[in-house]
């Protein structure tokens, strides 16, 4: 897939609506076909899909990220690109997710527009959500909340500082060990978004498991 053939830029007419419900984040997947097989039937439970994948190539993520762009304009669902301005303007994905060390959300809104969608990491730190917030982040991710089977030695936060970023006035996710059975606590503390990975992926019915994440939020 050549860069060039991506608009650097498109209009994201979904911007403006609610970040509200399932937030999907890929599984490392290097089969470019099973990862859009997997990715293709969940899409309908998802308010938004977030493109991630350690293990892969840039060339093949730049392959696989303008796949999945396809996908996700197809089901009506915002796409979001993982640690990757650049990656997110070459594929004309809605936005970019930020980690701390994935570079400022000025630069990231520079690179991609004021209406794309820039989400930040925070993990389990109040100080770094405000500055994020002060910034212009669309979204505040705080976790882990439990305990993860993709990211067991993650930093733990609490239902306490989920609360006390309402004060910023963002959407707020939340993500580690999140389950059907776990997640409504954390929604009734304030998270607008549930952000999962093997929760879905690695279950024996995906579907069935984005769908009882999704009435979550009902």
């Amino acid at each position: 897939m050549d860069m060039k053939h991506h608009p650097q830029r498109r209009a994201r007419s979904r911007r403006r609506e609610p970040l509200r419900g399932l937030y999907l984040v890929t599984p490392d997947e290097l089969d470019d076909a099973r990862l859009l097989a997997r990715v293709a039937p969940v899409l309908a439970c998802s308010a938004c899909l977030q493109y991630r994948n350690k293990a892969a190539s840039p060339q093949q993520r730049l392959q696989q990220a303008g796949a999945l762009r396809v996908l996700c304009t197809e089901a009506g669902v915002s796409m979001i690109v993982n640690d990757d301005a650049a990656l997110a303007a070459a594929v004309g994905a809605d936005g970019v997710h930020l980690g701390e060390h994935d570079g400022a959300v000025a630069a990231a809104r520079a690179l991609l527009g004021n209406d794309a969608i820039v989400g930040v990491s925070c993990y389990d730190d109040m100080a770094r959500a405000r500055d994020a917030a002060s910034e212009g982040a669309d979204y505040l991710a705080f976790g882990a909340f439990f305990p993860s089977p993709t990211k067991p030695a993650a930093r733990r936060a609490s239902i306490e500082l989920l609360q006390n970023a309402r004060v910023l006035g963002l959407p707020r996710v939340a993500i580690g060990g999140v389950t059907p059975e776990n997640a409504r606590t954390l929604i009734a503390a304030g998270a607008d978004m549930i952000a999962v990975i093997s929760g879905v992926f690695d279950a024996p019915d995906p579907v069935v498991a984005a769908q009882a994440y999704a009435a979550c939020f009902t």
